[in-house]
């Protein structure tokens, strides 16, 4: 699931910033941090959920410290068990037989 948020984007963010602050904490000896935080609010009366996904960190320096933070949101669909995907697992039928728009329900077979 973290590949699906913001495009890719943030976990490759994620990962450069702990690669960053594992550097610097070597370097200059002392302590860094990587925060990651995830809110969710349910969209409308769906079974999806817009996931703001955050990340702060601090990365140490010689004579101080560099603070960074980042947010971004992604919508997410929710599976049974509460998987999070980016597509539905399972799509419902856009047209019936007579190739009319469905109205929100499922098709019948």
């Amino acid at each position: 699931m973290l590949a699906d948020l913001h495009a890719g984007v943030f976990e490759q963010q994620v990962n450069a910033a702990i690669s960053d602050v594992a550097a610097n904490v070597c370097t200059h000896g002392k302590k860094g941090e990587v925060v990651l935080k995830f809110t969710m609010k349910q969209i409308g009366d769906s079974n999806q959920v817009a996931m703001t996904h955050s990340m702060k960190f601090l990365v140490p320096t010689a004579r101080g410290r560099i603070v960074e933070e980042t947010a971004a949101d992604t919508p997410l669909h929710v599976s049974k068990g509460g998987k999070l995907t980016l597509y539905p697992e399972e799509q419902r039928e856009m047209f019936n037989r007579e190739g009319a728009v469905q109205s929100g329900s499922t098709a019948s077979h």
